[in-house]
């Protein structure tokens, strides 16, 4: 925790408590600590509680205290959000993000640490943002990019994508898998939050992973890295933004480029194709993604426009005539 180097002790321990307590991966935790940052420099800065002509972005946030804290009113918070949306063009759902955090952090003051009498934000709405439908690659898709994979590496590249794209797993999961973590079709991984759980993974994944462990290398491994599933050529485990670069790199060379596909549309992609071709219940789904809410995985529950189409037919009420009126004599 000690990279929040302009965070004043009451956010330290708020962030604290999400990380140790709540168990929030860092990343999470990162985006916490940026939100409260940006409202609390919006707050001094309207306060005056700085030089008018300061950088916002030059703002320390160190000196953030609960006096401070308790002045916070509903309307500081609706400005706030006017001010994300006006002067830096943040999109609703950045905004709702912000919201989530705000409302978080002020619940925690009020409810578990009783520092405040009441949560002056706790009538707070998020803004309204649309789902979007996500990124896929169709199966035609994935064949491309599967056949795409050659060179050096080609074993272990293959092993990657075969991974994201039949178990939809995130980019920090893969990376961290170790070999010895697999039994039988069982691997377990250390999800979001910190929580482990189980993938179980099917003929196409074990043959990928048996092939790639036949040229894996064994020697000139650092101790920290000698069980490590996916290794570099510096002999090290293969870090997240490598991961991404060999990704990007065959989604080029397939002809896939310019679609906005990436390491983490490999996972919708993933949860689609489950959905889709394998009927698999939307609680299963939840499982097999580490989903904390039931929420977050129905995004991927989308339908193809043929797939509704065809249901609508199926229909047995479909092939109905409306009754032609009598004939007039």
């Amino acid at each position: 925790m000690n990279c929040f180097e302009d965070s004043s002790p009451i956010i330290m321990d708020y962030l604290t408590y999400m990380s140790v307590i709540r168990g929030k991966s860092r990343n999470t935790v990162n985006e916490y600590f940026l939100d409260l940052r940006t409202f609390f420099r919006y707050i001094k800065k309207i306060r005056r509680l700085v030089p008018a002509d300061v950088d916002f972005g030059e703002i320390t946030v160190t000196d953030v205290d609960l006096p401070l804290i308790k002045t916070v009113t509903l309307d500081d918070a609706y400005s706030f959000m006017l001010f994300l949306q006006s002067e830096r063009q943040n999109t609703a759902r950045t905004r709702a993000r912000k919201v989530s955090s705000l409302m978080s952090f002020f619940e925690y003051l009020t409810n578990r640490k009783m520092m405040l009498d009441k949560n002056p934000i706790s009538e707070l709405d998020a803004p309204k943002s649309g789902k979007r439908l996500p990124i896929y690659l169709n199966l035609e898709q994935c064949y491309q990019l599967l056949n795409a994979i050659d060179g050096e590496y080609r074993e272990r590249d293959y092993c990657i994508l075969i991974l994201f794209l039949n178990c939809g797993m995130r980019l920090s999961e893969l990376c961290s898998i170790n070999y010895n973590s697999i039994s039988g079709n069982k691997l377990k991984i250390i999800g979001k939050g910190n929580k482990e759980r189980t993938v179980y993974l099917n003929n196409a994944c074990l043959d990928a992973v048996e092939a790639y462990m036949k040229v894996r290398p064994a020697d000139g491994l650092k101790e920290k890295d000698k069980y490590a599933l996916f290794i570099s050529r510096r002999k090290t485990r293969l870090s997240n933004k490598s991961v991404q670069a060999l990704v990007n790199k065959y989604i080029e060379k397939a002809g896939l480029g310019g679609q906005g596909f990436s390491v983490h549309k490999l996972r919708h992609t993933a949860a689609t194709l489950m959905y889709q071709y394998g009927g698999v219940d939307i609680r299963v789904l939840q499982e097999i993604l580490g989903h904390e809410n039931l929420g977050t995985t129905e995004i991927y529950t989308h339908l193809s426009d043929v797939q509704m189409e065809s249901a609508v037919e199926s229909n047995p009420l479909s092939k109905m005539s409306p009754k032609k009126p009598d004939s007039k004599e």
